[in-house]
């Protein structure tokens, strides 16, 4: 191997091919996947128990709206948490690895962010459900301060110290 045939990256101090590191990326992407997966299923596991519950029927029009948007979202969730598996199935042995791991990593985020709406759309669901109307908006405000810090600030803070 020649120097060119390296992505030699200094700043990370790692010694990778162009296919290496795609590969090392694509392993990384599918543990994300893997955690993403689990939390999914639990919510929309939730979900769709909710249904065939006897109180279901007490649901008013708002909370019954929310839950079908929410089922929905659920199921968005899990066709995005899937797709990247997908793409690499119908992509295997083309040696397009590289734009492979770009993409599937935007589709991770998106369905992250989903994910994200879903665990506080349900919790919101069922304070309202629960609890109160009034209740449920607050619920749902410090769910997406919480969401937004834990996923957006604290990544940036984490960069920032890093340096």
């Amino acid at each position: 191997m020649n120097d060119t045939d390296h992505a030699a990256r200094p700043e990370d101090g790692r010694d990778e091919t162009p296919n290496e590191r795609a590969d090392r990326n694509w392993d990384e992407l599918m543990q994300e996947l893997r955690v993403m997966q689990t939390g999914t299923q639990v919510l929309t596991g939730f979900l769709l128990a909710v249904a065939f519950q006897p109180r279901f029927a007490e649901m008013d029009e708002l909370q019954r709206t929310i839950y079908i948007v929410l089922v929905v979202l659920a199921a968005v969730a899990t066709v995005l948490s899937l797709t990247p598996v997908g793409l690499h199935r119908m992509l295997f042995g083309t040696r397009r690895k590289p734009e492979l791991v770009r993409f599937a990593s935007r589709i991770v985020t998106i369905a992250l962010v989903a994910v994200g709406v879903l665990s506080i759309g349900v919790t919101t669901l069922i304070v309202d459900f629960t609890l109160s109307r009034p209740a449920a908006v607050v619920t749902v405000v410090l769910g997406a301060v919480t969401v937004g810090a834990l996923w957006v600030a604290l990544p940036q803070i984490v960069r920032r110290v890093g340096r």
